[in-house]
């Protein structure tokens, strides 16, 4: 996809956080210029858009520094807003699925709580890899939720990847063991492992997790080679929480944000960066297969701000 038609989707993805807060600052500002009020306004909007307490006084300590300078007005507010946002969201290589691979195969664990888009994002995720001439197999780890494996091969087959699959309630670890196997037997590029998605606060469910990681490198050594964490935009600073406690317990790597394009708290993504660290690799800005876009902090700021 052309620059162009890349911004363009991001554009289009992120209308309702964009309206959220390029609007409200814009009238805030516009009122009479910035002042101190003006600024306190702003602050809630960050915060009220996910950006995140302590991210959104930051910024607006940098604002009313400007104010101190006599730079009032709407266009320095924004240049000051792209800085320091951009700087947040960087971090971490761009996604390409046609980068050289970190083993063969190369395993990505992918975990995160029910209702995230996990099995989707696999599902989208390994037509990025195919489409890129890999050579992907899906690993169908939730054996407890009975929709799951269906629905994983039902996405096996739109991205013409092979399938490793079990009985519902067989042991997810075993799963995981034997589609190594099978991915070293047929000498896969790529290994997709979904898994359960439990809740996140249930210490025997991460447990399970751990076990699944250690069936992985016991066949190949250094596996996981990737942890991708799913995280639901939608679900603002509760998606912060959830991703502590799976880094804690996984390891996470890296990580991808869902339903970008239904929600008003896409700040949420400056959060994430700022608190944890951990580069996004994916965003989510619709429902179609082609909706799944690598994530660069310089173009969604871009999209995210533009007036």
């Amino acid at each position: 996809m052309a620059i162009t038609g890349f911004l363009k989707k991001i554009r289009n993805g992120l209308a309702k956080t964009r309206s959220a807060m390029v609007a409200r600052i814009t009238t805030a500002i516009s009122r009479d210029g910035l002042g101190e009020e003006a600024a306190d306004e702003i602050e809630e909007i960050l915060i009220q858009a996910d950006v995140g307490v302590d991210t959104a006084m930051e910024i607006v300590d940098g604002l009313r520094e400007r104010l101190r300078q006599g730079e009032t007005g709407a266009d320095q507010v924004f240049d000051l807003l792209r800085e320091e946002l951009g700087q947040i969201a960087a971090g971490g290589e761009p996604f390409d699925p046609g980068a050289e691979l970190m083993g063969k195969p190369h395993i990505i664990l992918v975990v995160g709580v029910n209702g995230v888009g996990k099995t989707t994002t696999i599902g989208k995720l390994a037509r990025l890899y195919r489409d890129s001439g890999r050579s992907v197999l899906l690993a169908a780890c939730d054996t407890f939720r009975a929709a799951a494996v269906p629905q994983l091969e039902v996405w096996a087959e739109r991205a013409e990847a092979d399938i490793v699959r079990a009985q519902q309630g067989a042991d997810p670890a075993a799963v995981a063991f034997d589609a190594v196997s099978a991915a070293l037997a047929r000498d896969t590029d790529v290994l997709l492992v979904d898994t359960a998605g439990r809740l996140h606060t249930k210490v025997n469910l991460m447990e399970e997790l751990k076990k699944i990681r250690r069936s992985l490198g016991k066949q190949c050594p250094g596996a996981p080679h990737e942890t991708l964490l799913v995280l639901d935009a939608t679900t603002g600073q509760n998606a912060l929480s959830q991703a502590r406690q799976f880094h804690l317990a996984t390891d996470v790597t890296a990580l991808a944000l869902t339903k970008l394009d239904g929600t008003a708290k896409g700040g949420i993504v400056f959060a994430l960066r700022r608190e944890l660290g951990i580069p996004i690799k994916l965003i989510g800005i619709g429902e179609g297969e082609n909706d799944l876009q690598p994530f660069d902090g310089e173009t969604f700021v871009e999209a995210l701000l533009e007036r």
